[in-house]
């Protein structure tokens, strides 16, 4: 997603004021939106963000609001693709990091840019944790599920890469288990950093942790 820079979270993005008074450019108030939004949930222990908030913060009516997004589920669902799009990316096979090579360390890599991803951007984590989608439409809670069942995919794909290697009689079974079993980890590290107004680091005793489950 365009609108979005994963190279800071969302307090860096949005301006520290808006001036109401200078018409933005096309493009950058959807942009500004989405930003505000991003940065409200980042606020340790707010409730659930409501579009008079939102409007509020940003010093426009709720009118302006849906004059760029039908919805706040729509607003939602572009973070959610800012999610989807900066983490696969980043699990894109690269010259460094060629596709099938060390399966069991391109699994852990995979968890790694997930939570590191999430370290740097809280709000993020609070919609992949989910609580930020309670009481939202179902939607946006299936499309996170998706999310999920394609980042254990690829885990998976890899780590059946390193059980073949290791010469293991059941590679796919053992890949399932495995795959389980991290990215249930890595939605309990969400969830905790979320609950803990984001505290405990998702990232804590990661390689250690990793290692137990992988050995």
């Amino acid at each position: 997603m365009s609108d979005l820079s994963d190279a800071a979270g969302a307090r860096d993005l949005i301006p520290p004021a808006l001036d109401a008074r200078k018409r933005p450019r096309p493009g950058e108030r959807k942009a500004q939106i989405l930003q505000a939004l991003a940065a409200m949930l980042e606020q340790p222990g707010s409730e659930r963000v409501t579009t008079a908030a939102l409007a509020a913060r940003l010093s426009i009516s709720e009118a302006a609001l849906y004059r760029h997004f039908v919805s706040k589920a729509q607003m939602l669902e572009a973070l959610i693709e800012f999610i989807e799009t900066s983490v696969f990316t980043a699990l894109e096979p690269s010259a460094g990091h060629a596709a099938g090579s060390d399966g069991d360390a391109q699994a852990r890599r995979a968890l790694a840019v997930l939570l590191q991803f999430a370290e740097r951007h809280p709000g993020m984590a609070r919609l992949m944790a989910g609580d930020a989608l309670a009481h939202e439409d179902e939607r946006l809670n299936a499309r996170m599920n998706a999310f999920f069942e394609r980042l254990e995919g690829h885990v998976r794909q890899h780590l059946r890469a390193a059980a073949q290697e290791a010469g293991s009689a059941s590679p796919t079974a053992d890949a399932q288990v495995q795959a389980s079993a991290l990215c249930a980890f890595a939605l309990g590290r969400l969830q905790r950093f979320a609950r803990s107004s984001f505290q405990r680091a998702p990232t804590e005793h990661l390689e250690a942790v990793l290692a137990l489950v992988l050995r």
